[in-house]
């Protein structure tokens, strides 16, 4: 059905279902209220039950603009994502030392793998294995179009860091909360669960750590905007160092979420211990 209305007229539909789902069915809504209330503790009742409608909204739109992804030439998949560090990107491509490029669940993430692989080069991107296998081939199928390749997330390490090492970009989402006995970073003045992989790929591998968010502008377009994560300076010993680094890019997570709240997956328990 949104294959066949268009992306323009999908993104006004995914804006009632965001509604209807915030009023009506409000799924995972105690999360949402729970980590908004931890992320901001200076909010009002009214501005957090304003917020919260947003982030339905958003939500909605990200997933229904997915569901229309089957559908979308690669010129509109390049037109929907802007690049403003694509020379900077080319530079580090040229460089050939490889590159990981990490965003989080914010805005389209999926748009972001798809239009960075048209405009720079295909990525190799780390994904999580579905539960339902013929979700698991379709979304695979998708994202292997134009030539991106896929990694599922635990399976092959070693082929990740094969990838860095002939120079190729890979590309993940990290930003989910890490196992309860694993290391912890400060997240919006709270102690909170992460996972360092990313950061100890890029301190091995020697390959650059880009983080990147996908900022949603009014006429429904992104504007990809990616930032070198600083290795200067970070501790000698490598379990700190990683830990630190970790602590970096999980700092850039935030202030982008600050910027634009109602684009991040706050339907994820980031606190849950």
């Amino acid at each position: 059905m949104f294959g066949m209305i268009g992306l323009k007229n999908s993104r006004k539909v995914a804006s009632k279902v965001g509604v209807f789902f915030n009023s009506v069915i409000p799924i995972r809504k105690k999360v949402i209220l729970k980590n908004l209330h931890i992320a901001f503790p200076e909010k009002s009742e009214e501005e957090i039950n304003a917020l919260t409608k947003n982030i339905y909204i958003g939500t909605a739109t990200s997933f229904i603009e997915i569901l229309c992804m089957p559908y979308m030439s690669k010129e509109q998949l390049i037109e929907q994502v802007e690049l403003p560090n694509l020379e900077y990107l080319k530079n580090i491509v040229a460089e050939g030392k490889g590159m990981i490029l990490m965003t989080g669940h914010f805005g389209n993430w999926e748009f972001a793998a798809t239009s960075v692989g048209l405009q720079l080069q295909p990525v190799v991107g780390i994904t999580k294995l579905q539960s339902n296998p013929y979700v698991n081939a379709d979304m695979d199928a998708e994202r292997r179009k134009y030539g991106n390749k896929t990694v599922h997330l635990g399976l092959s390490i070693r082929e990740v860091y094969k990838a860095l090492k002939q120079k190729e970009v890979v590309a993940l989402v990290g930003d989910q909360r890490g196992p309860s006995d694993g290391p912890r970073v400060n997240f919006f003045n709270r102690s909170s669960a992460a996972y360092t992989g990313p950061a100890a790929l890029s301190l091995k591998s020697g390959a650059p750590l880009l983080f990147g968010v996908m900022f949603r502008q009014k006429d429904g377009h992104y504007i990809f905007e990616m930032k070198e994560v600083s290795k200067e300076n970070l501790p000698e010993n490598e379990a700190e160092a990683v830990l630190e680094f970790t602590q970096r890019h999980a700092l850039l997570l935030e202030e982008a979420i600050r910027q634009q709240p109602e684009s991040w997956f706050w339907m994820h328990n980031r606190w849950k211990y």
